[in-house]
């Protein structure tokens, strides 16, 4: 069986990790959304609605967090390329109970995608709501945190199915 569009683009001839070379990948538009949840005792989650915990509005640092992760991405995955990101949205809901879901959308016109730049926006703000928090609750539970859409590129669309 030929395997050899199977092959494991970050890995060099020595099979040594690389950078992959996108120099002549088309410049498309692209997309991904991330989520991740944050589980938490129900007055904490009320606290968060509330704006009442003592380092401050949680959301608003946490969705600061998130757009500084999306575009420090490259300083944190050694091999994603660094990429001028056009848009990134975080947003953030719950369920009225014990869970916080964050959600990413990021954004560029490249040659490579954002699913990576989507992913860790969404780490951040959830670490950072648990670092705003953990004086009140230290058991919260991150996660998970998955990609949901990709669009643009080579490798086409991708839509994480329903579960």
């Amino acid at each position: 069986m030929d395997h050899s569009d199977d092959k494991l683009t970050h890995f060099n001839e020595q099979g040594r990790a690389r950078m992959v070379d996108v120099t002549d990948k088309a410049v498309t538009a692209r997309v991904a959304v991330a989520e991740g949840s944050v589980t938490m005792a129900a007055e904490t989650l009320r606290r968060i609605r509330d704006r009442s915990i003592a380092k401050g509005d949680v959301l608003a640092v946490a969705q600061i967090a998130g757009i500084q992760a999306a575009k420090k991405t490259a300083d944190w995955i050694p091999m994603c390329h660094p990429l001028p990101l056009t848009g990134v949205n975080i947003q953030f809901s719950d369920n009225g109970e014990d869970t916080l879901t964050i959600s990413a959308e990021v954004k560029t016109t490249g040659k490579t995608g954002v699913e990576m730049e989507a992913l860790t926006a969404v780490s951040a703000a959830a670490l950072t709501v648990y670092d705003m928090c953990k004086a009140l609750q230290k058991d919260m539970v991150i996660g998970p945190i998955k990609l949901l859409i990709k669009t643009g590129g080579k490798s086409g669309d991708y839509a994480l199915a329903a579960e």
